[in-house]
């Protein structure tokens, strides 16, 4: 049987599903669709003997929601973590050159974090198809088999059957996203959407970023070669991957190699690429209404309700979705989800917090919550998570307050070291040098109230710290 080394690309950032995805937390770490993220269903997936423990490959914002989302559902990887952003074309010829320390013939699956399989027996009976194909020089990717003639996908022309089952087929060529005439074209003259997951010899893909983007090649060879180790991290040499040129794997091999291969696939697969995906992969009442969290839809058809803080309630309008967190609301037209990216670059260019940042902002050591702020103070909500502790620091611009109310906080402060517990609380001075660390076994939870005359997060000067933070 032939072995599948995957490689799970968990860098994104999906603004399409904003509000709940946002650069602090992207859609790949959200549950969108179940219980679990998207990237934690991608991991489940793999729960079968032809797979090799997983290689993640990441970035330096993102590596503790790596790292928490894996020990949530108790699996392993290696994590691996960018510099720089540099789109799919680098990170699989990273994926490549770290296969190949294992074996040239190693067979690689590239993967997407942020997409859902519905028939996991039927995804990994395709991926030992496609496995198959790779072992024999192909660069095999899986094309789904259109629901519709949907504009948001490139496509795939499949030609001849390439393998003796008849079940792989030469690609005959990659289209863009066409539109909607083009596309019903394509669905009758049997094209396939382009996936974005790919399987392929580590030599033989080695071999094809040389022939096409030797830049890639070379950089990726040596980012890996002179990458560092980072507490459970592999960290990429930033000079090395930075000058790797910015372009996707589609455009840097698959368009261009004569090695292109296709396995239909009809496994209930999508790329969440939008609310209105959501909402389809969502259950849903006898009138096509899903709600999850505080909802209430009434007189109202095909409505997508999610909020876990606040009661957003539906009357009378169909077709619509609403979307509200802690401090943005979207209100949309299911026929106009692909507009939302184009919201949040507005969003963006009139430099609204909310289009990067969520309230709860998480750290390696737990989370902390804006719940009240004004000229000169701030409260916040912090939760540490056992045995972890927040870094060795100290401001020049605030004091802080901090009230317990779960748990029992170990606060130093400048040389003394104090337990302090349920309904207790310590003042820290401005200039004074203090921690907190969580010694118990359940959440520690406090109220932290800020006083000064600058609040910002980038008064803090950290004079140790167990992460690895500058």
């Amino acid at each position: 049987m032939v072995k599948i080394l995957p490689v799970i690309m968990c860098g994104g950032s999906g603004t399409r599903v904003w509000p709940e995805s946002r650069e602090s937390l992207p859609k790949q770490f959200i549950s969108l669709v179940g219980a679990h993220s998207t990237f934690q269903m991608a991991l489940e997936a793999l729960d079968d003997s032809v797979f090799e423990t997983p290689i993640v490959i990441s970035n330096h914002d993102y590596r503790f929601l790596v790292a928490n989302q894996l020990a949530q559902v108790k699996r392993e990887a290696r994590i691996i973590l960018e510099p720089v952003r540099r789109d799919s074309g680098p990170a699989v010829a990273v994926a490549a050159e770290l296969a190949a320390q294992a074996g040239p013939d190693t067979i690689v699956a590239v993967l997407a974090a942020d997409h859902v399989v519905q028939d996991k027996p039927g995804f990994v009976a395709l991926c030992k198809q496609a496995a198959e194909a790779a072992a024999l020089g192909y660069i095999v990717t899986l094309g789904i088999k259109p629901s519709g003639p949907a504009t948001g996908y490139g496509y795939i022309k499949p030609g001849k059957a390439v393998t003796l089952d008849g079940n792989v087929f030469k690609v005959a060529g990659f289209v863009e996203k066409p539109d909607a005439a083009t596309a019903e074209q394509y669905v009758a003259e049997n094209y396939l959407w382009n996936s974005g997951n790919f399987f392929f010899r580590a030599d033989v893909m080695q071999a094809e970023l040389r022939l096409h983007e030797p830049l890639i090649a070379e950089a990726a060879a040596e980012a890996v070669a002179k990458s560092r180790q980072d507490l459970n991290f592999i960290v990429l040499d930033a000079d090395a991957f930075a000058r790797a040129p910015k372009i996707s794997i589609d455009y840097a091999v698959m368009e261009r190699t004569d090695k292109a291969a296709v396995v239909p696939a009809d496994i209930g697969w999508s790329d969440v690429g939008n609310w209105s995906a959501v909402w389809e992969l969502s259950d849903r009442d006898e009138s096509g209404n899903s709600i999850r969290g505080h909802g209430v839809v009434m007189n109202a058809s095909n409505v997508h309700v999610r909020s876990d803080d606040h009661l957003t309630t539906v009357v009378g309008v169909d077709d619509v979705i609403v979307i509200t967190t802690q401090d943005a609301v979207l209100v949309l037209n299911k026929a106009h989800g692909d507009q939302v990216k184009q919201l949040v670059d507005r969003l963006k260019t009139e430099n609204r917090p909310e289009a990067l940042a969520h309230k709860r902002c998480y750290r390696p050591w737990g989370y902390y919550q804006s719940v009240d702020s004004g000229s000169r103070y701030q409260v916040k909500r912090i939760v540490v998570k056992p045995g972890e502790r927040l870094s060795l620091q100290k401001h020049f611009h605030r004091a802080e307050h901090w009230i317990v109310v779960k748990g029992t906080a170990e606060v130093t402060r400048d040389n003394e070291i104090h337990l302090v517990h349920e309904n207790e609380s310590i003042y820290l001075p401005i200039g004074a040098v203090h921690r907190m660390a969580n010694p118990g076994r359940i959440d520690l939870e406090l109220i932290e109230v800020q006083t000064g005359s600058y609040l910002g997060e980038d008064d803090i000067v950290r004079i140790q710290d167990v992460y690895n933070r500058g």
